[in-house]
């Protein structure tokens, strides 16, 4: 198995560079997906999160109305933090199980975190990080434009997120998605190439 970090700041196209990578062969264990499911009622995250931001965030049904906390709580950085401090740990012991399943394997499993921490590297034993690399002002418009998310609500997002500075310095292959779709399958390529030949050398190690 090679084990791949993949991480990008919001809006910087991730979950497509991602599924462009599953369709080239590799596993994807999904940080965001998981962390939907340790938040779903009698999941390990649900019950310390109505405790700390109450049944204010709560739908009819008894599940977590996702956008309503993420109104509480990235605008305010102690909200968030304690959101973290629920959340990550949840989500870290799933993956770190779903990884333990794939350690036999000679697959490219490739761990979609976007809140990527240098500690991450060391938790998931991982041998290669990337980054899905793309300037501010364009991930800004692909949320505004492209979400329909309000400006001040998306800078809010980019705000709490590490910088793209930080993110590249961590990087042992970037992507660069500023252009078209065309150009980021050329990227997607080029890094798959490396991943692959990657992997093989693990095999025959």
């Amino acid at each position: 198995m090679l084990a791949v970090g993949l991480t990008g700041g919001i809006g910087s196209g991730k979950s497509t560079v991602a599924d462009l990578l599953v369709r080239r062969g590799a596993v994807l264990i999904d940080a965001d997906r998981i962390a939907r499911e340790v938040v779903e009622p009698g999941g390990p995250a649900y019950r310390a999160l109505v405790d700390r931001f109450g049944k204010g965030i709560l739908l009819a049904d008894g599940t977590i109305d996702r956008p309503a906390l993420a109104k509480l709580t990235f605008p305010d950085p102690d909200a968030l933090k304690d959101l973290n401090s629920i959340t990550h740990p949840a989500v870290g012991a799933v993956m770190s199980r779903r990884r333990a399943e794939q350690e036999s394997s000679d697959n490219v499993v490739l761990f979609d975190i976007p809140l990527m921490k240098p500690e991450h590297r060391d938790l998931l034993s991982l041998d290669v990080v990337v980054v899905v690399d793309t300037p501010v002002e364009i991930a800004m418009a692909r949320l505004v434009d492209g979400r329909s998310m309000e400006r001040a609500d998306a800078a809010a997002r980019v705000a709490a997120q590490v910088s793209r500075e930080e993110r590249r310095a961590g990087a042992d292959l970037i992507i660069d998605n500023s252009g078209d779709i065309e150009h980021l399958r050329d990227e997607v390529d080029r890094v798959w190439d490396v991943l692959s030949k990657r992997a093989a050398e693990v095999q025959r190690a």
